[in-house]
């Protein structure tokens, strides 16, 4: 059974204008989910829809198979969340804090939190106000993965840390992500670091999801092609070809991007619009992110 499945998910914050727009996939148990998507995309909303801290206006959430609205503390038991935005209470001390996890969740291994406590080198009787940005953000991920959760959900968790910062933070998550086996679904806008933990990547555009793919897959199976603006009378032409996902309109020529390996591609370009000798390659997924984001009908 998958341990996400969220299906057929609408939120809307202003009437007439979707966020999330029948967003369907799952998640099996171990796999490393990589989120993506431009800023407003939705995925925050998602994840907070997940966490049963909003309500989808239609579609369901189950995780473990439950319902995050109806079976609220079960379901948080058994899950991790680390956000960008999460505040710890700024006058409460660290060990405070750490024993007030330590009650909620009946799993809490003091190993890991005292191995964590260790490696991050933070001080216990510290108040939350006086660590930096990266200190409390390790603090946050210590809470959340102590208790060995079956369920991490990570919110763009490294966003606002210094590159060191955000370093420590990742390799630690895959660190123990192999020890524990936690399932991970996460949302960040660095590619190079979406690349170095996830082995999964959803890409929510215009409300939907535009790419579920295996990361290896990703790598072999898609492709760029510059196609000359004189060989194609619009973009339109492309759009319609099958398994082109979008194309931008620039200065040097169209960009299309096809589910297709290079080879694939350019066959297809010759053999439905007769555009020949069109140079295509297979694609990084930051450029794939940046040429999408920009690219849809």
């Amino acid at each position: 059974m998958p341990i996400a499945e969220f299906n057929n998910i609408h939120r809307a914050y202003e009437r007439g204008k979707n966020v999330l727009d029948g967003v369907s996939f799952s998640i099996e148990p171990g796999q490393v989910v990589g989120l993506v998507g431009r800023n407003g995309a939705g995925k925050t909303t998602l994840l907070r829809i997940a966490m049963g801290m909003l309500e989808a206006q239609q579609g369901s959430v189950d995780l473990f198979g439950l319902d995050p609205r109806d079976r609220p503390i079960e379901v948080k038991q058994r899950l991790g969340y680390v956000s960008e935005d999460q505040i710890l209470s700024p006058v409460m001390r660290v060990e405070a804090i750490i024993d007030l996890h330590r009650s909620l969740f009946p799993t809490w291994d003091e190993a890991v939190a005292e191995r964590l406590i260790d490696r991050f080198e933070i001080p216990r009787r510290a108040k939350i106000k006086n660590l930096s940005k990266g200190q409390a953000r390790q603090v946050a991920l210590l809470c959340a993965i102590s208790h060995r959760p079956e369920l991490l959900l990570l919110d763009e968790p490294a966003g606002g840390l210094d590159p060191a910062a955000r370093r420590e933070f990742l390799e630690t998550s895959i660190r123990l992500l192999n020890e524990t086996g936690s399932t991970i679904l996460f949302s960040s806008h660095y590619m190079t670091d979406v690349e170095r933990l996830a082995d999964r990547i959803v890409m929510i555009h215009d409300g939907s999801v535009l790419i579920d793919t295996q990361l290896d897959e990703l790598r072999e199976n898609y492709s760029l092609a510059l196609v000359p603006h004189e060989t194609v009378s619009s973009r339109e032409d492309l759009l319609g070809l099958t398994n082109c996902l979008g194309v931008r309109d620039r200065a040097d020529a169209f960009h299309a991007i096809f589910q297709l390996e290079p080879e694939k591609a350019s066959s297809l370009l010759e053999g439905v619009l007769g555009v020949r000798d069109t140079r295509c390659t297979r694609i990084a997924l930051e450029e794939m992110f940046i040429e999408l984001a920009g690219g849809q009908g």
